[in-house]
């Protein structure tokens, strides 16, 4: 599909109001010393933030530190938001843009047709990482700061709330430290398989071990968070990386959460950990995700593909979570 037409005026997904998306033409910019034109192959729905923003739900205390990097317009609505976009390269102005002419790349870009971005933002996957896996990093890239700031080590008993796609990822790179025991936990018993496929146990809420080194939270309901903090040994950590928007979560601190000198943290991709900082950038990190995509096992949570042309009633559907979805992925050509 490599029509003037999509190269020159590519539809892009809007949020035009809660609850209602529509494609909209957009008019792409002349390219300038730096600049490369992307034509897109893949983007994926991120189905936590995404929906949040898709619903309207975005705090008006956050509508600055939650803009998308490439974001027009602004919260509520109409808004074109989104950050997970695999393409080719198909020119570029400059020795620097026209060196990744015909190369595959990942952009922190909305879902659109085509886009012009400087060289410097986007990413060249690595060969042996397919078109279709690499929608993927951008929640790999989130789970990588997770674990980082969640900091698990040899040996250690984990357990994982909740089995979305960053809850698995999280628990698929946890499996990878030698003697950890990891414990991915969720309602759905279907999930178990899942977990089987990722090198962790599995446990529905009341089932769970307890008695852990760490947890980690990512269920995305204040449930799983009350949840998590039982599930905690005296003196471990409970990473949250759930974001709840507007909503309010109550948590029982009031019982044995002082006397067990539990830690309650957070954890966000936006900013790098403080042991990471000094020598890590967000490129290398974006660069460590996607070589990490070279093994195939991610592509379990690949749980449906449908056409860019039919966007706004997808993420329609899956803003109300519908029960099994992962990672839905959008298909260009």
């Amino acid at each position: 599909m490599r029509t003037s037409k999509l190269l020159s005026d590519p539809l892009a997904f809007w949020t035009v109001a809660p609850g209602r998306g529509e494609l909209r033409r957009e008019t792409l910019p002349p390219l300038r010393d730096g600049d490369v034109l992307v034509r897109s192959l893949y983007s994926a729905i991120s189905r936590g933030t995404e929906s949040l923003v898709f619903r309207g739900e975005v705090p008006p205390s956050e509508y600055q530190r939650m803009r998308a990097p490439f974001q027009q317009g602004d919260f509520p609505a109409p808004v074109k938001y989104g950050y997970i976009n695999v393409g080719v390269v198909e020119a570029g102005c400059g020795a620097q843009a026209q060196a990744l002419v015909g190369r595959r790349v990942f952009c922190l870009y909305p879902h659109q047709q085509a886009y012009v971005v400087p060289a410097t933002a986007v990413v060249a996957l690595p060969d042996a990482v397919p078109s279709a896996r690499a929608v993927l990093a951008a929640n790999l890239e989130t789970a990588i700061n997770a674990v980082w700031d969640a900091s698990p080590t040899l040996g250690d008993r984990i357990a994982v709330v909740g089995s979305g796609v960053l809850g698995a990822l999280v628990a698929w790179l946890c499996a990878r430290i030698p003697g950890t025991e990891v414990e991915l936990i969720d309602l759905d018993p279907s999930r178990a398989a899942l977990a089987t496929a990722l090198g962790a146990g599995f446990a529905l809420p009341d089932g769970a071990r307890g008695n852990c080194d760490l947890v980690i939270h990512a269920s995305g309901a204040p449930a799983g968070l009350a949840r998590a903090l039982e599930l905690a040994g005296d003196e471990a950590t409970v990473l949250e990386m759930s974001w709840y928007g507007q909503r309010s979560v109550a948590l029982a601190l009031g019982e044995a959460f002082h006397a067990r000198r539990l830690t309650l943290r957070s954890s966000q991709v936006g900013r790098l950990p403080p042991r990471q900082a000094p020598r890590w950038t967000y490129r290398r990190r974006m660069e460590l995700a996607l070589s990490l995509l070279v093994d195939s096992l991610p592509d379990v949570l690949i749980s449906g593909e449908s056409d860019f042309a039919s966007l706004p009633d997808t993420l329609q559907r899956l803003s109300s979570a519908p029960a099994g979805a992962l990672c839905h992925r959008i298909r260009y050509a």
